[in-house]
């Protein structure tokens, strides 16, 4: 029992340090960005991908936008919030000329509610803002994987939440990617998935690039 008793109090500062700086998982992830800024700066004035795995994943992004200057700041498992807090990092140093954004999967899944959604694009709009003032940014709809189906209610309220805070603030767009990933029951389809069910495999990636195409070229020329 000692020994038990040992072993947890020994965990208690690494729990609390988990619990006060959550974001600091990704600061490995952060540090190669900012290594491979040093040895290959990226062009000013791009067009910025940024959040979760579906833009991590998006290693075609440059040749699916060939018209465009395109910078992929995608890392994997992260939330709205991981994006908002390395933004000075990840965002202000590249004066996009406009934002692309995939996240809040992770933050659903991880037990956030859609308000909490919603009310973190809207702390990532203010903070990327006070540094480019009206920077477009778009928001890609979180998507229904197959993987996640159970959550599929609570990822169509955020999406809806989102959508009518996009509505209501100028230069912010909810690029609605959710709905013609649907089947005719209203289901998640295993045709845009990998063999996961939760990375979208090229067909996922051909129907996002027809809706998000028209956005970037309105707004990156």
């Amino acid at each position: 029992m000692k020994i038990l008793l040992s072993l947890l109090l020994a965990l208690v500062p690494c729990l609390a340090s988990a619990a006060w700086a959550p974001h600091q998982y990704w600061e490995p992830a952060i540090k190669a960005f900012e290594a491979s800024d040093r040895a290959n700066p990226p062009p000013q004035g791009a067009v910025l991908f940024i959040g979760s795995s579906s833009i991590e994943h998006w290693k075609s992004v440059a040749a699916d936008f060939p018209e465009v200057k395109v910078i992929n700041r995608g890392f994997g498992g992260s939330e709205l919030g991981d994006s908002t807090y390395f933004a000075d990092r990840i965002v202000a140093p590249y004066h996009p000329r406009a934002i692309v954004l995939y996240a809040g999967d992770n933050d659903v899944f991880d037990g956030r509610s859609p308000r909490e959604v919603r009310d973190e694009l809207a702390a990532f709009v203010t903070k990327v803002r006070s540094e480019d003032p009206g920077v477009p940014i778009a928001f890609i709809s979180i998507k229904p994987s197959m993987a996640r189906k159970m959550l599929l209610p609570q990822i169509r309220q955020a999406n809806a939440l989102v959508r009518d805070y996009a509505a209501k603030h100028k230069g912010v767009t909810y690029l609605d990617t959710f709905t013609p990933m649907l089947g005719p029951d209203g289901q998640p389809q295993w045709k845009w998935f990998g063999p996961d069910g939760l990375h979208m495999n090229r067909s996922g990636y051909v129907l996002w690039i027809s809706i998000i195409k028209p956005w970037v070229d309105a707004h990156a020329r």
